[in-house]
């Protein structure tokens, strides 16, 4: 799927879907159940490799894992590929050569970390042809400076990533992922933008929402508080990815067990 499209349902008030996949299996189930956006996260690191945070993920490991989600899902669904820690923060030229080679295994979109200081690296790509995903909040990146805990709580820092998300979309991207943060800050960011919100423990007042695929399917062993075991008593892994799928759309997920 090009961005076009999946903008276009977001314009109809349609809630995004957004599900974390690594493998050409996983993709083609999930394009079957309708999942709009294939996250290839660098998630993998903790899910599929059992390392402790997502630094130690490489960006040939990501260029390994977009090509067989790419693969896998033959065209449907937008693809977007996490820009691993280091491969960007550099300059704006290292993160162009690090997007190219993602979108050159079949990503059609990358993300990657960060505000104010990542928003002319943002102006630099889209300008030169590369759709880019931001992502506000908690930043996995960023976990030997802040942890794993929340972020926006206190008036300033609400008001720090509300200037953050500003000017993220006027650099130019046309995404924006919202990690741990209250609720109703969620809300304000996606009323004062004109580009989609997808949320991850955000509260349900976002574009869409995105979940790791481990977590949906109950194999976390101490899951974070906004996610959801969608198999525990579904009759298959399909029928899991669809409830999922069909709990964003309808608005039942999250709940406000799942919020801040």
């Amino acid at each position: 799927m090009y961005l076009p499209k999946l903008l276009a349902k977001a314009a109809r008030g349609e809630k995004l879907v957004a599900l974390t996949c690594y493998d050409a299996s996983f993709a083609r189930l999930m394009v079957r159940c309708g999942i709009d956006i294939l996250l290839v996260g660098d998630s993998l690191g903790m899910t599929v490799q059992g390392h402790a945070s997502t630094l130690p993920v490489t960006l040939e490991q990501m260029v390994y894992h977009t090509a067989a989600v790419a693969r896998g899902a033959a065209g449907e669904g937008l693809i977007l590929a996490d820009l691993p820690f280091g491969s960007y923060q550099g300059s704006a030229s290292q993160a162009f050569d690090s997007a190219a080679r993602l979108l050159a295994a079949g990503a059609n979109m990358v993300k990657l970390e960060g505000g104010q200081v990542m928003a002319a690296t943002v102006r630099f790509l889209v300008e030169r042809g590369i759709p880019v995903c931001g992502h506000l909040g908690l930043m996995p990146q960023s976990v030997n400076r802040t942890g794993y805990a929340p972020q926006g709580r206190d008036p300033p820092a609400a008001e720090r990533l509300l200037e953050d998300a500003e000017r993220l979309a006027e650099a130019g991207a046309q995404l924006l992922v919202l990690e741990s943060i209250p609720a109703q800050l969620a809300q304000e960011v996606t009323r004062r933008l004109a580009i989609p919100t997808i949320g991850i423990g955000a509260g349900p007042h976002c574009g869409g929402q995105v979940l790791v695929l481990h977590d949906v399917l109950g194999l976390t062993p101490s899951p974070p508080r906004f996610a959801r075991d969608f198999l525990t008593g579904a009759p298959s892994l399909e029928a899991a990815i669809a409830a999922y799928a069909e709990a964003v759309r309808t608005g039942t997920f999250p709940g406000p067990e799942h919020c801040l």
